[in-house]
């Protein structure tokens, strides 16, 4: 059978004030007809800069191939034209890009930016068209499709937003679809659904898929092949039973195991550079260590109680309606203990975040009672709540967005010390930060480089700098790891138990990543819809859940060949 893609020797370069730097190495691979194959590696490794030569959309003024050749029906697409390539690109080759919020219009409806795909590549009436589109919306999934079809991208939830640009990459029944990341970020059972829906679309229409990520257990329910990349090279390739059950390369030994395990503890997680040293721990938690550590715990008065807490918002749909009420946070109650990791999981839209806002008094609860250290923080003074603002910290989701770009990092950290009161002096504050940036893992010349300079995972490390530059009592991690490559998320978890042995810190720990939480967690409360379903041990509720959504979030992790 002919290969539907063949990439031969592939090289590409970028370009900065006249100098060359080669992205891509003398890379070869084929896609064959009626086949998944995928891509798995960091960020950085290459991955999407391939997919994007395939779809002739790397950017001209600042990079090139430089060798090489890529055979689309025997056609090299390295030497198209932009005008030769757009009879190809959403007809033949479709592409699922990684984050749907910013690729779609977001002041277009969703049907009508379906409906342009349309227009471009087939010849059909406008009611065809729509008749078409709506067809679509059924065929991914989408509820109400008719609604959906008039709905704008912020009016609906992220799931359904990357089933609109599914919609949208088969409209034309292309012969590959390459979807980059197309699940990051996502619930577990989201990115499940979604992969499913892939599945099934790729069965149905025997189109190949090019499927990029950087999750190899993901890859694993999904590709017939898969190509490792690192550092712009692939560094292996096989079949996907023979990568998992007998990969060669450390590097791709290192991307299977970098994800924490859901049948033992580790005592700390493998990285790419343990991996690459040969230096892998392999030392697990025993069950016996654990129930030792639990004695201790709770033998202590709690931290934090959590009490009977409700958190309700109120809308209205139109002038004349009248007002909705909406119970994000449903009568609540637990206790967190000192030195313990409580681990907060549940879907999107489930209330883990309104609690943990609640908890730190961003956000104030509509009733009941929150007490820490036994007093009750919901109603303290504006001097109680300063004081208060240093023990109870966060660490955000988006480090990124929750950094000034205008302040290097050293500064970021400085700020909120100067505004407690920590240090007697400048220098001294100055010192304590460089101290604690080496703690993360970075060194003292970041302290004058700005966000922009580092990477995802640096970034999330300076994060944490910030947080534990107040030591505080208590640290809400909210989604603190879920955007991040599997590598990098092991380092940032290693980074933050390491912290917490050292410093006695206590967590909150919220995620919709089971897998995660379950390594993290000393106790599992798991939230749907405003409301507690289960509480109690991380490993009972993962070993015999009770609860018929607790079933469904275990169930819907990767779990890997």
């Amino acid at each position: 059978m002919a290969n539907l893609i063949e990439v031969q020797g592939l090289n590409i370069s970028f370009f900065k004030h006249q100098l060359e730097k080669q992205i891509i190495s003398n890379i070869s691979f084929e896609i064959k007809p009626n086949e998944i194959v995928a891509v798995v590696g960091e960020s950085g490794s290459g991955k999407s800069i391939s997919s994007l030569a395939l779809m002739g959309l790397l950017p001209k003024q600042i990079s090139k191939i430089t060798a090489g050749s890529i055979l689309f029906e025997d056609k090299n697409l390295a030497n198209l034209s932009e005008k030769e390539f757009q009879s190809i690109r959403g007809n033949d080759i479709a592409m699922i890009f990684q984050e749907p919020m910013s690729s779609l219009n977001p002041s277009m409806r969703c049907g009508k930016q379906v409906e342009e795909i349309l227009k471009q590549h087939v010849k059909l009436t406008d009611s065809e068209i729509k008749s078409e589109v709506l067809n679509l919306f059924e065929k991914v999934k989408l509820p109400n499709p008719k609604r959906i079809f008039k709905a704008y991208p912020h009016e609906i939830s992220g799931g359904q937003k990357q089933r609109v640009m599914i919609a949208m990459a088969i409209a034309c029944k292309p012969k590959l679809l390459i979807a980059d990341e197309p699940t990051t970020a996502l619930d577990v059972t989201v990115q499940k659904e979604i992969l499913e829906l892939l599945k099934t679309i790729q069965t149905e229409t025997k189109m190949s898929v090019l499927f990029i990520s950087h999750d190899l257990s993901l890859v694993s329910e999904l590709a017939d092949r898969v190509l490792v990349m690192y550092k712009g090279k692939i560094v292996e390739q096989g079949t996907t039973d023979t990568i998992f059950n007998h990969p060669k390369h450390n590097y791709t030994k290192a991307l299977i195991n970098a994800r924490p395990s859901t049948d033992y503890r580790l005592e700390q997680l493998p990285t790419i550079s343990d991996f690459m040293a040969d230096e892998v721990n392999n030392a697990i938690i025993s069950d016996a260590d654990r129930a030792e550590n639990h004695k201790k715990l709770y033998a202590k008065d709690p931290l934090l109680e959590v009490i009977d807490v409700e958190k309700t918002y109120f809308s209205k749909t139109g002038w004349f309606t009248k007002e909705q009420e909406f119970n994000a946070v449903d009568g609540v109650s637990f206790k967190v203990f000192p030195g313990e990791t409580l681990g907060l999981v549940g879907e999107s839209g489930c209330g883990k975040s309104t609690l943990g806002n609640a908890i730190l008094q961003l956000d104030k609860a509509t009733s009941g009672r929150i007490l820490y250290k036994g007093k009750d923080i919901t109603n303290l003074s504006r001097s109680e709540m300063r004081t208060m603002r240093k023990d109870i910290q966060i660490i955000f989701q988006d480090p990124f967005a929750s950094l000034n770009p205008r302040l290097t990092v050293g500064n970021a950290i400085l700020e909120p010390m100067k505004v407690h009161k920590i240090g007697t002096s400048n220098r001294l504050r100055k010192e304590k930060v460089i101290t604690i940036l080496e703690k993360v893992g970075l060194d003292a010349s970041a302290f004058n480089r700005y966000p922009h300079e580092f990477s995802g995972g640096q970034r999330q490390r300076v994060g944490i700098a910030r947080t534990i530059a107040l030591e505080p009592q208590l640290i809400v991690c909210d989604e603190s790891v879920s955007a991040l490559d599997i590598s990098v998320q092991a380092q940032v978890l290693n980074l933050l138990n390491a912290l917490k042995a050292q410093f006695g810190f206590t967590y909150i720990f919220i995620s919709h990543d089971l897998a995660v939480v379950k390594y993290m967690a000393d106790q599992l409360l798991v939230m749907n819809q405003g409301k507690i379903e289960e509480i109690g041990d991380a490993d009972d509720i993962y070993a015999s859940p009770k609860q018929a959504y607790t079933k469904k979030l275990i169930h819907a992790i990767p779990k890997g060949l």
